[in-house]
């Protein structure tokens, strides 16, 4: 029997696992470190990390960004906090397990036929709406018909154009037939936009009644203000520990940070990082800093002057000092951007293209070239984009004066910034959700038809190599055809996209959760409500 070395450093890796602060690989790693064997050590891990939940307590959380115009509609969610309600009360075919994995919601199991043109997924037979119904073949089909068809203005509509028909089997599943293969379609069911519905008899859904069949059901709403929601029992997977859970929608900083300190909230997404350090003392507050695929945008519009020039969209895009935005802005929770939206956390990520830096010699000259010689331009944005948006945007502006640009930077309220101003505005400031596979992230954000190009860019080429990548089952031709698309997003596009950034978010310290948090949306994937606990 191997002697154990170092029982302190064992004694703390356990408290650690119990109170879910370090992942089973770590927990591993230290423990044999310390002397135990690896048998041993996996049978400390169970005992420990895998000790059941508790149930009960009312669970608030603070979230960043919601507006009054929000609304049930699957096909127009668009802010963080309706991203969040909506995990906690309706459900997707597959969801995203903590560990970055794929796991089943609705779905227990898919399968492809061998060219993938062909997905079946079986429903599983415990899921129920809220209103007691029990979840069938066909409001599957009704859910994700209401993102496409000529009449459908969902944002999501770009991500199902290759799919031809749906069919209910009659044997509780259902088949999604494609006019090309798709190897990405199971993760592309987890796309927030995809939520499960009661069907309508005329094969519409009902969406405006607010019914789900998600882990809580919805008792009060108020749009853009707080919801209120109970435990559903007829919840068919594991989770759901809090007896009721309050979202309220907190998009200043200030004020979610105070709420927090004060206890109002149990949680609070997105932190004001400059004060992270302060927050980090506090004993009754624990941090979570998690790297993710989120990404910050600033698209321009490619149609429309002076963006229209390739040269002053690369001129533009060179005039940003990376570094000195994530160590002043982020304080370097984040991971650089090469202005094409394809993160490390990625499959098939290029890391041999060359990172473009800060360079406003070659900047001048590119706009020279374009004849935009004394270049004068406006960027909005808004407080809720991000915790120092508005301080990116000032500390930007003085380092594209090294290039001979003028950006003028235009603060504009929170409430409405997503309906009013971005897609509308010819530039601003966006952030992205993690996308789990670069076909699922282009096809909405870069696509030629997509609802949500909000760079209104257009590239044949590109477009060419999407659909070609979207059906390639061998795995080094599609990353090279990602690879080739990122090239030209980097060099052509209209995006600028600063960095990658960490999830930082906030909760008391009663407040629970296993060793691994999904790096899809903050807040554990935005399903914090059914995976945490009070302990």
């Amino acid at each position: 029997m191997t002697k154990i070395k170092d029982q302190g450093l064992v004694d703390r890796v356990v408290a650690a696992a119990r109170e879910g602060k370090i992942s089973r690989r770590s927990f591993m790693n230290y423990s044999l470190a310390a002397g135990m064997t690896t048998s041993a050590a996996t049978g400390l891990w169970s005992s420990s990390a895998q000790a059941q939940p508790s149930r009960g307590g009312r669970f608030r959380l603070g979230a960043h960004d919601g507006n009054t115009s929000d609304s049930h509609d699957p096909g127009t969610y668009v802010t963080y906090s309706m991203i969040m309600l909506i995990h906690t009360f309706r459900s997707y075919l597959t969801l995203i397990e903590p560990d970055g994995s794929l796991g089943p919601d609705v779905a227990t199991e898919w399968s492809a036929s061998p060219d993938a043109t062909e997905w079946t997924f079986r429903l599983n037979d415990r899921a129920t709406f809220h209103s007691g119904k029990k979840v069938t073949a066909n409001d599957v089909v009704a859910s994700l018909n209401h993102h496409r068809g000529d009449d459908s203005t969902s944002a999501a509509k770009a991500l199902l154009s290759d799919v031809e028909d749906i069919v209910d089997n009659g044997d509780h599943s259902v088949t999604l037939k494609m006019a090309t293969g798709n190897a990405d379609l199971p993760w592309l069911m987890t796309d927030y936009h995809f939520a499960i519905c009661p069907a309508n008899d005329d094969g519409s859904i009902d969406w405006q009644s607010g019914d789900g069949c998600g882990p809580y059901r919805l008792v009060e709403t108020e749009f853009g203000v707080r919801y209120h929601l109970q435990r559903h029992d007829g919840w068919h997977l594991d989770g759901a520990y809090f007896d009721e859970v309050t979202i309220i929608v907190l998009n200043d900083p200030n004020a979610r940070q105070t709420a927090l300190v004060t206890g109002d909230v149990d949680a609070v997404t997105q932190l004001e990082l400059k004060t992270l350090a302060l927050l980090e003392r506090d004993p009754n507050i624990e941090i979570d800093n998690v790297p993710s695929a989120s990404a910050i945008t600033m698209p321009m519009f490619c149609d429309v002057a002076p963006f229209d020039n390739v040269d002053v969209r690369n001129a533009i895009k060179l005039s940003m000092n990376r570094d000195e935005v994530i160590e002043k802005i982020v304080f370097g929770a984040a991971t650089k951007g090469n202005d094409f939206h394809h993160s490390p956390a990625m499959p098939y990520w290029p890391d041999d293209i060359p990172q473009r830096e800060y360079d406003p010699d070659q900047a001048k000259s590119l706009l020279k070239k374009a004849g935009a010689e004394g270049l004068s331009v406006e960027l909005k944005v808004a407080d809720s984009v991000f915790s120092g948006a508005v301080d990116m945007c000032v500390l930007f502006a003085e380092q594209a004066k090294a290039s001979g640009i003028d950006i003028k930077v235009s603060r504009v309220p929170s409430d409405g910034y997503y309906s009013d101003v971005w897609l509308k505005d010819p530039w601003c400031v966006v952030q992205w959700g993690a996308r789990p596979t670069p076909d699922v992230m282009y096809s909405l954000a870069y696509k030629a038809d997509a609802s949500w190009n909000e760079s209104h860019w257009q590239n044949e080429r590109f477009n060419e190599l999407l659909l070609q990548a979207k059906s390639e089952l061998d795995d080094a031709e599609r990353a090279e055809m990602y690879r080739e698309m990122a090239m030209l997003a980097r060099n052509d596009g209209g995006t600028l996209i600063p960095f990658f950034s960490n999830f930082v978010y906030a909760r008391r310290s009663n407040v629970k959760h296993g060793p691994d948090l999904a790096a899809s949306w903050q807040m554990d994937g935005a399903r914090a409500a059914s995976r945490w606990w009070f302990g």
